[in-house]
């Protein structure tokens, strides 16, 4: 049986976050998520797609000549053979990044070279952080990173805590980014400052280049 993937959208533009922002990357969108935060911004990838098979998907992602590929949605967690697109584009000598929303299993991700794993944790603004799977927090490597988006300082004093408490910063790289709606770049980074917390600031660098509502880019 031919293992296919609903597909929202594939696109190359440049990596908006994470350690690797900046860098041109191929996205993978796929379809469908168990959460709906407050704050999210690819509501279209709820239900958006079509179907293809593990090798369109994986002959559109490398076609594009990047070395980095980002395989996201919505969450490609619920769709099972993005895991075996994880590894088929890590042998095919790629940089594989999976964005998750925290709340599946991401122990099938582990242990396949080249995949770097960037985890939610769903903070209390978002209306989702009781789907948080802290379980996931000790599946973690040093190649993982963990994302908070940061809607207000209710959020952000739960974040530090959580980082302290499961000492994330000793695990992998931690990254804070503010809600678009809701915060500015410019307190969070003085509140991430004021208590010398070991995380990175994202600051989502592709909206900044092509505008908060393009899809695509």
């Amino acid at each position: 049986m031919v293992s296919t993937l609903k597909v929202c959208e594939i696109f190359t533009s440049i990596q908006g976050e994470s350690s690797y922002a900046g860098v041109p990357c191929a996205f993978i969108r796929l379809t469908g998520c168990n959460l709906r935060c407050t704050y999210c911004d690819t509501k279209y990838a709820y239900d958006e797609g079509v179907e293809l098979t593990l090798d369109e998907v994986a002959q559109k992602a490398t076609s594009t000549g990047t070395k980095l590929v980002e395989i996201t949605g919505g969450e490609p967690l619920m769709q099972q053979p993005s895991i075996a697109l994880a590894e088929r584009l890590s042998l095919d000598g790629l940089t594989v990044l999976v964005e998750t929303n925290g709340s599946l299993d991401i122990s099938p991700l582990k242990g396949i070279p080249g995949v770097t794993v960037i985890m939610d944790l769903k903070t209390p603004s978002s209306g989702m952080s009781a789907h948080n799977d802290y379980a996931n927090i000790a599946r973690l490597t040093p190649e993982d990173e963990v994302k908070f988006v940061i809607g207000s300082r209710d959020d952000y004093t739960w974040a530090a805590q959580i980082i302290r408490r499961y000492e994330i910063d000793k695990k992998c790289l931690a990254l804070m980014s503010p809600a678009e709606t809701s915060l500015t770049p410019k307190v969070l980074t003085g509140w991430i400052l004021e208590d010398k917390l070991d995380v990175r600031l994202n600051v989502q660098i592709h909206k900044y280049i092509f505008g908060p509502n393009q899809r695509g880019v």
